[in-house]
């Protein structure tokens, strides 16, 4: 069964408030090779992007923020 309007509506505003959104830009024909990446490694693309974020940034997890820093100006 698709979700309601409603259930739809509720989502989006969890995911605004408790996601940061990030667009990134690769070479035509490049999502298709991020894609198997990801699929080889059984993640999803966005869980497969976030591993390699954080492994570049030589971290296991993201740390936690204060309260003050998790709102934006």
């Amino acid at each position: 069964m698709p979700a309601s309007k409603a259930q739809i509506k509720a989502t989006n505003k969890y995911n605004a408030s408790a996601y940061d959104r990030l667009n990134i830009m690769v070479p035509k024909g490049q999502k298709t090779t991020i894609q198997a990446a990801a699929d080889k490694a059984g993640e999803s693309v966005n869980q497969y992007t976030q591993g390699a974020l954080l492994a570049r940034m030589g971290l296991k997890e993201w740390p936690e923020l204060a309260e003050e820093e998790q709102k934006e100006p």
